[in-house]
């Protein structure tokens, strides 16, 4: 078995260099089961970080679908087949009903750029609004959303980046209200930028969890009135579901429904297929048609057969093994448990999450609330040298990220947290 400095090394030969890995040591990753994980030693990982294999890493129902459909037929949509047909009709069926058609792609980036083009197509405009902590993919268009890489060139003209909602240090204060009045202040002060350019505007474009902003606790209705200010200056709602869709956050299948909203784009990716690939755009029929006046658009392996089986298998799984019901409820136990280790490990500063996607964030102040990062990743290594993965985001680089697959148990949940203390203790 190649060591891995060889095996890094003949990566960057083969694949370039700047390929991101995770973990000061990377993990040689084999085989994976439900939970678990084992790298090329053989040693066992509890995975409480990938939310791709979304109803546990090679569910055996998603396998049988894969393989039986791809022994049967694989082919693009410029055929008739019903597969792509039964999805879109039972992934729209979660919905509200005013998103009732679909786009299928292959990733999140693609369901992105599409959505992107879609609202240019129902607004004749081009401005995008986005936070400025976000990520929503790596085409050239989408990737002028995130400030993280910024692209060659710059940034154009049609894009305005503001402040991402940060519950441990709200803008406005800490009266949730004022919170929420203070974000839609950014919003609609960034309209008016865009409104008053050649570009105009046309989306908000959020993730509605703010997954990568550290997905802060917000108060109920605390996008109410931002959704209201983008309605008014007749631009659209896209909300990109690729991290809190499919019931991770335990509440509801969708995150903007846990957020009390109904957008008028949502785009999909990650988990919608249990990591075969698979993306998607939903949208109301008369703005998915708009789309396909203006633009001439065909995905050659977007809803394919074999992609919508597995797609389907997910549903099921999710359906029959009662999953969202699981999230929310070892969600709630190890969250109460992180807040139990607060009391006696002052670096935790903040708690927060819903479902089976929360963490923590890591100060070295609680007063001053000023940002552990160094401390974070040193802790996220810590864990993976025990055999526990997980994640570092937020704003400040300072939150856990513990996103596990969907049957993720209160039994795994105590071997995490028994680790966790002991590393913390550590520091």
């Amino acid at each position: 078995m190649a060591d891995h400095a060889a095996l890094i090394a003949r990566r960057e030969r083969l694949l370039g260099r700047n390929m991101s890995l995770f973990y000061d040591e990377p993990v040689h990753l084999v085989r994976g089961e439900g939970v678990w994980l084992w790298d090329a030693e053989g040693r066992r990982y509890l995975d409480c970080y990938n939310n791709v294999p979304h109803v546990g890493h090679c569910h055996p129902r998603v396998v049988e679908a894969i393989t039986r459909q791809a022994s049967t037929l694989n082919t693009h949509t410029r055929y008739l087949h019903e597969g792509i047909l039964d999805y879109v009709e039972r992934l729209t069926a979660t919905f509200d009903k005013s998103l009732d058609a679909a786009i299928l792609t292959c990733t999140g980036s693609e369901a992105n750029d599409v959505a992107l083009r879609m609202a240019q197509a129902v607004t004749g405009k081009t401005g995008v609004i986005a936070t400025n902590h976000t990520y929503h993919g790596n085409t050239a268009a989408v990737s002028q959303l995130s400030t993280r890489m910024p692209p060659v060139g710059g940034f154009g003209g049609h894009i305005r980046h503001l402040p991402a909602p940060d519950s441990y240090r709200p803008l406005g204060g800490e009266d949730g209200e004022a919170f929420a009045a203070a974000f839609a202040a950014e919003v609609e002060a960034a309209i008016a930028s865009l409104q008053e350019s050649p570009h105009g505007f046309s989306a908000l474009i959020i993730d509605p969890f703010f997954a990568n902003e550290g997905f802060p606790d917000l108060p109920k209705g605390f996008l109410d009135r931002t959704v209201a200010v983008v309605r008014k200056a007749g631009g659209l709602v896209i909300t990109d579901e690729v991290q809190p869709g499919f019931g991770r956050t335990g509440s509801d299948m969708w995150g903007h429904q846990r957020a009390g909203i109904v957008p008028d784009i949502v785009t999909l990716g990650k988990p919608m297929a249990n990591g075969h690939p698979v993306g998607g755009v939903v949208a109301n029929a008369d703005t998915l048609n708009a789309f396909r006046k203006a633009f001439r658009y065909f995905n050659t392996f977007g809803g394919n057969p074999v992609s919508c089986a597995a797609a389907m298998a997910v549903l099921d799984v999710i359906e029959d093994e009662k999953l969202i019901e699981n999230a929310r409820d070892v969600g709630e136990y190890t969250r109460d448990a992180f807040k139990r280790l607060a009391q006696k490990h002052a670096i935790i500063g903040d708690v927060r999450g819903s479902g089976l996607f929360m963490g923590m964030e890591f100060v070295l102040d609680r007063a001053t609330k000023q940002p552990a990062a160094a401390q974070a990743s040193r802790i996220v290594n810590e864990m993976r040298e025990r055999g526990v993965l997980m994640g570092k985001i937020g704003i400040h680089q300072c939150a856990t990220k513990i996103r596990p697959p969907m049957p993720f148990s209160r039994e795994n949940a105590d071997l995490m947290l028994s680790v966790f203390d002991d590393v913390l203790s550590g520091l």
